[in-house]
């Protein structure tokens, strides 16, 4: 079967070509990608080709498709998995392998497996690890989505803290405790603020700073000071380039006592500083934002980390736990994962989208690799629908959804953009 894919041939070389797959193994399944969400991982991947620690040695000549934030219908099951999995059942797939210690996962290392593309084969160590994950939702963007947002799920699950006077680590964040999410209404913080307010453990406070007012109004339109006081939370957004001693205002917040639960979202020396001045006893401070620089560093307070005592640690990647139940919270109507998506695209704009990434404000995105389609921001829509009646109708569809993407509005999309 043919497909087309956008692959990585080295550094800063991506190529989108059509190619013929090989037929699957009794072990292998034969899969359609419908959406997949563009991450900064994939960024990095491209920038440091064959260094990067999960893309082979050998992608000149065996170049790897990338993308691992995808979702689609499976179209032919392998000998050894026919009783596991149908012929038409929608799926998502937790892409942290880490099978028998390999750092090999879809979207950096396969030849055949990664999500821009229209096709693809998925190997049996997926299947066997579990990672073939079942999918009963609408809408794929959810499922491309669930992706993400175990990241952000198994950060608030790594979180420990501990019990005096015994060697015991609880894990998971401080329920009914003080939380601050630093650099926090980017795509990955707004995951965060969604599922801190609807998770089964929620803290009692919650501080969400960055200094981009456009996307703190973002953030704080999607999520309500009053929505959140009726999950049991106090919320509050700080625009913390307005703040001339930030440390003492956010610990002025805590009430002075600190936070339990600090999460740092960008890879800024001086908001990780920041976030440790303000942990409280026992707090945990999680840098969640993956830097570039291999030798990037910051200051942190070993007193506090001794006598208080402090934690910090770092998290990437959720496990397939935490993907499902991303998938079951969505599927629920629990958190909506498309407050993280900004922008739509068809397969065309993978290259450009991927390349130019850092410099394309806004937060996720998506992907549906069947259509071709500028990458177009949703607030865009309206404007482009003046002399296009497609995304006339997109932006109609959106303007019901509050400024969000939708099932209904993927539905039309695929129905009446040009495959």
């Amino acid at each position: 079967m043919k497909t087309k894919a956008v692959r990585l041939y080295g550094t800063n070389n991506l190529k989108l070509e059509e190619f013929e797959l090989p037929e699957i193994k009794e072990d292998e399944i034969l899969a359609h990608v419908i959406s997949n969400s563009i991450c900064m991982s994939t960024y990095k991947a491209v920038v440091q080709g064959a260094k990067h620690k999960r893309v082979p040695k050998n992608i000149a000549t065996h170049p790897t498709i990338m993308g691992h934030e995808f979702a689609g219908i499976i179209v032919k099951v392998g000998d050894k998995w026919k009783n596991a999995f149908q012929e038409g059942q929608k799926f998502a797939i937790q892409p942290a392998l880490n099978y028998k210690g390999s750092p090999y996962a879809p979207g950096y290392s396969y030849e055949f497996f990664g999500g821009n593309a229209t096709y693809m084969i998925i190997p049996n160590e997926v299947m066997e690890l579990g990672y073939l994950l079942d999918y009963q939702g609408e809408a794929f963007y959810e499922a491309s989505l669930a992706e993400p947002m175990s990241c952000v799920i198994g950060g608030f699950h790594a979180n420990y803290h501990t019990v005096t006077g015994k060697y015991i680590h609880n894990m998971g964040i401080v329920e009914g405790g003080k939380m601050a999410l630093l650099a926090g209404v980017g795509p990955m913080g707004l995951g965060a603020i969604d599922y801190a307010l609807h998770c089964d453990r929620r803290p009692s406070l919650l501080v969400v700073t960055d200094i981009d007012e456009e996307r703190i109004k973002r953030a704080q339109s999607l999520f309500t000071v009053e929505e959140a006081a009726k999950c049991g939370v106090k919320l509050i957004y700080v625009n913390t380039k307005n703040v001339k001693n930030v440390t003492a205002y956010l610990n002025e917040l805590s009430g002075g006592t600190g936070y339990d639960d600090v999460f740092v979202y960008a890879p800024v020396r001086s908001v990780i500083e920041g976030a440790d001045k303000i942990l409280g006893r026992d707090g945990c401070l999680n840098f969640f934002a993956g830097p570039t620089d291999t030798q990037f560093s910051a200051e942190v307070n070993f007193y506090n980390i001794h006598y208080t005592p402090t934690h910090i640690m770092g998290s990437t990647g959720g496990n397939d736990d935490d993907m499902r139940e991303s998938l079951e919270m969505s599927a629920e109507g629990l958190i909506n994962p498309a407050v993280m998506i900004t922008h739509i695209g068809g397969m065309d704009s993978v290259i450009d989208t991927v390349k130019n990434l850092p410099s394309i404000p806004g937060g996720k995105k998506l992907i549906y690799t069947n259509i071709n389609m500028e990458l177009t921001a949703i607030s865009d829509f309206s404007e482009k629908g003046k002399g296009d009646p497609v995304f006339a109708q997109l932006a109609k569809i959106i303007d019901k959804h509050n400024g969000l993407w939708s099932a209904e509005a993927e539905k039309y999309l695929l129905n009446h953009i040009t495959h």
